[in-house]
């Protein structure tokens, strides 16, 4: 028990150090967590991965969000031909 108490202790440590925003950090976890649990009782392994998978998805869509606005507010630029 005391293992599995440090390495939650460790896991939190580097989840809020990692993410000061903690975007779809939560959300990440719990699927994680879920997905853990069924994939041979790793939720708290789980639970990180998904934490670190739901950061990038979430700040990937954001830098998404910010670039779609800023092509929004500049009409003069060039249309970019499709491929």
């Amino acid at each position: 028990m005391k293992r599995f108490a440090k390495g939650l202790t460790v896991a939190l440590v580097l989840a809020t150090a990692a993410s000061p925003s903690g975007a779809g950090c939560l959300k990440g976890a719990a699927v994680g967590a879920v997905a853990g649990h069924y994939a041979h009782h790793h939720a708290v392994l789980g639970a990180i991965a998904g934490c670190a998978v739901g950061h990038h998805l979430a700040v990937k869509a954001r830098e998404q969000k910010a670039a779609q606005a800023h092509l929004a507010a500049s009409p003069n630029t060039p249309a970019v031909p499709p491929r």
